[in-house]
């Protein structure tokens, strides 16, 4: 059995390295550098679900935290049917997902990070079509649709933003007066924050301010599950 890989923080040298994909983005690069991206990104992404993942089960303790590629971990190769001029991600992705559906389809807490950036959400950042029915049909009951207008301007208050609507027309079943209607105008429900990396983001110590983020997002990420599984 190998060894934990204890978590020291994400290491400036993977921030470099994702700059340097800016001018260098092609297979051949990172197949040549693929030492380094092991080194730098993956070894310490794998560290962090690791140890995130043990806080997170004090939250949810059904949470998903699977260090590896295509669970917790996303790839770094972007969709080669869109991008073929530019096939490597210059950002790093993680997802901490609760539940048995398709992680991008589950209430979940997430992380993507480059040098300019640490990004944290909650929530689900695109709703598939069958989501998305289901979601307009969830919060037909004005009892939802009223917790989930309080969830997000309690968090709104303390700071985290929101997405803007995905679409100007109501669709079937809501009209304009209905309370909080302009819940229905959205194609995700997920709320978020982001952060310059800093001394904390190379250090353990992101481990704790990013559980305390995600911890105040937890009514967010509750409301969202119960969506989930009313779709399951």
């Amino acid at each position: 059995m190998r060894d934990k890989i204890i978590f020291k923080g994400f290491p400036k040298e993977g921030l470099d390295f994702l700059d340097e994909i800016i001018t260098n983005n092609s297979k051949e690069w990172l197949d040549a550098n693929r030492d380094r991206y092991e080194k730098y990104i993956v070894e310490p992404s794998k560290a962090y679900v690791a140890e995130m993942g043990e806080h997170l089960q004090i939250l949810v303790p059904s949470i998903n935290a699977i260090p590896k590629v295509n669970k917790s971990l996303f790839r770094i190769y972007r969709d080669a049917r869109f991008h073929l001029a530019d096939p490597i991600k210059e950002r790093i992705g993680i997802i901490f997902w609760q539940g048995q559906t398709h992680r991008m389809q589950s209430s979940a807490f997430y992380m993507h990070f480059n040098s300019n950036e640490v990004f944290l959400a909650t929530g689900i950042r695109n709703f598939k079509p069958p989501m998305l029915a289901i979601y307009r049909e969830y919060i037909q009951e004005k009892t939802r649709r009223a917790e989930l207008h309080k969830i997000v301007e309690d968090l709104k208050a303390k700071g985290y933003k929101f997405p803007e609507p995905a679409f100007k027309r109501y669709p079937k079943g809501f009209e304009k007066d209905d309370e909080h209607a302009y819940l229905s105008l959205f194609r995700s429900m997920y709320m978020y924050t982001s952060y310059k990396p800093n001394k904390a983001f190379h250090s353990e110590k992101v481990i704790y301010k990013n559980f305390k983020i995600y911890e105040e997002m937890m009514p967010l990420q509750e409301w969202v599950y119960g969506l989930s599984l009313y779709g399951g």
